[in-house]
């Protein structure tokens, strides 16, 4: 039996969602690699009361690799709207009453798998009780995730530094997969507060170097105002690049060439957060392939009551299209060809 192409997608939960439900459908083994620096919403409440980790990326990372019924993907999902619990997702009470009674997160995760008949593994980058700083150029610094989400920095030159205390250390089975893998996909999210807690983490530089698979930057549809406005698509796989140790690892950027309903359009320029700008001129002189598709979903995702992160405007809800983002990794030639 010839052996699956093996897929790792790199990437918080809200952008590896789509990446990840639109592979599944295709006959590839996947591994998601989820960011761990989370400490917003219902998962910073349960990091600050029980001392476990973040369980929020992971939920969302089971949830589109699952092919378990509609009513327990529904469960896991469920956010609770009043009392005690108000804001919680059952999930993320679910995965943290595991690594309690476990006493190890990642065996939480692989059981939840178990229970959600995912297709694929989903890791922690790691398994480090990391918090996610970033410094400004005056050495000021902001720690803790949401902190810097809340923060604007865009104007402030160089580049902002970002670390992880404490270090935290690339797991076992993550550093095998990045190592092992055919094609490794960077997925869109904050380049800040989404990507950089899986790209600074230490050993995941050295592993992607040493990585012998095609690297695919799916590029973000918006910017994130305070944060990367003004940034291209080029910019952004530049800063990908810089947070994971500066040397060019990406061999394709796939990035948008269509609009959002005009409705969409005028909602999201309003709160500052314009499509991405395509520069031809600029990803021409690029070290990497770079290849645009229409990857825009057509239409909003829903909101679920008690989202106290999405009633505050902390997610964005122009997303990608799932279908479309999958063919379109899948449709790329080996760089070396």
């Amino acid at each position: 039996m010839t052996q699956k192409p093996k897929y790792v997608v790199l990437g918080g939960g809200t952008g590896s969602f789509p990446v990840l439900s639109g592979l599944k459908a295709h006959p590839v083994s996947i591994t998601a690699l989820v960011s761990m620096a989370d400490d917003g919403g219902s998962t910073g409440a349960l990091r600050d009361e029980l001392g476990v980790l973040p369980p929020g990326d992971v939920r969302q990372c089971l949830l589109a690799l699952s092919s378990a019924p509609g009513h327990m993907r529904e469960l896991f999902n469920y956010r609770f709207e009043d009392g005690t619990l108000a804001g919680h997702s059952f999930g993320n009470l679910f995965l943290s009453a595991l690594e309690k009674t476990t006493g190890n997160f990642g065996e939480a995760v692989r059981v939840s798998g178990e229970l959600l008949r995912i297709r694929g593994r989903v890791l922690p980058i790691t398994l480090d009780d990391v918090h996610l700083c970033l410094q400004l150029r005056d050495h000021t610094v902001l720690r803790g995730q949401r902190a810097i989400d809340d923060s604007s920095f865009c104007e402030d030159s160089p580049r902002p530094k970002l670390y992880l205390e404490p270090k935290g250390r690339i797991d076992a089975q993550a550093d095998e997969a990045l190592r092992d893998a055919d094609v490794i996909i960077i997925a869109p999210g904050d380049i800040y507060t989404s990507l950089a807690p899986l790209l600074i983490v230490d050993g995941v530089a050295e592993a992607l170097a040493a990585s012998k698979a095609t690297v695919v930057y799916v590029c973000n549809l918006v910017v994130k105002p305070g944060h990367t406005t003004g940034l291209t698509v080029a910019g952004h796989a530049a800063e990908i690049e810089r947070l994971a140790g500066g040397g060019p690892i990406i061999d394709y950027v796939l990035y948008n060439t269509a609009e959002p309903p005009a409705a969409l359009i005028e909602k999201y320029n309003k709160a500052g957060e314009l499509m991405v700008t395509v520069d031809q001129a600029e990803l021409s002189r690029a070290h990497y392939r770079s290849v645009g598709r229409s990857l825009v979903a057509d239409s909003l995702p829903d909101v679920q009551k008690g989202d106290k992160l999405a009633e505050a405007g902390h997610r964005s809800f122009i997303r990608h299209n799932a279908t479309a983002v999958a063919e379109a990794i899948l449709d790329l030639p080996n760089p070396q060809q």
